[in-house]
């Protein structure tokens, strides 16, 4: 019997309620305090791919009212880290390694982050998951990945 995977649990549970997604964007917020700084909203969760809305807003914007690249990333790293948290195999953890982006086109608009890994890749050592932005109009702002470092746990 596999052991259910609580992100994913709770991500489903909140699903059922009115402003679901909101709810389980902030309690993701909540673990992670940093990401409420450009408030996601988790609008599909499932194993191995996530995707997160950026609303375009001052906050976030640069000199020239373009969303700054930095709040991108912030929004891809949320989708990568709550796809990992909802996909992991119960004997791996995982952390951050690195990030590449390359930054492709002006953000002028609410951005959609999507993180991507294949079910396979959940293998102890490096792992590349595929990140991607895309503007409101489903042209690529930014595209790269972000690498985990795949780890087993220590029994207890």
């Amino acid at each position: 019997m596999t052991k259910k995977n609580k992100t994913l649990a709770l991500y489903h549970k909140l699903q059922r309620w009115p402003m679901g997604n909101k709810l389980f964007s902030l309690a993701i917020c909540r673990m992670a305090p940093y990401f409420g700084s450009v408030s996601p909203l988790i609008t599909d969760l499932r194993p191995n791919r996530c995707e997160c809305i950026i609303k375009k807003r001052r906050k976030v914007e640069n000199h020239i009212r373009t969303m700054h690249v930095i709040a991108i990333c912030n929004g891809l790293e949320i989708a990568m880290g709550a796809m990992a948290e909802a996909s992991i195999p119960a004997h791996l953890r995982w952390i951050p390694k690195g990030m590449t982006l390359d930054y492709t086109a002006k953000a002028g608009s609410d951005i959609r982050c999507v993180a991507e890994v294949s079910p396979e890749a959940w293998q102890p050592g490096d792992m590349d998951v595929a990140v991607t932005a895309y503007d409101s109009n489903d042209v690529v702002v930014v595209k790269g990945s972000i690498k985990l470092w795949i780890s087993e746990k220590k029994p207890k």
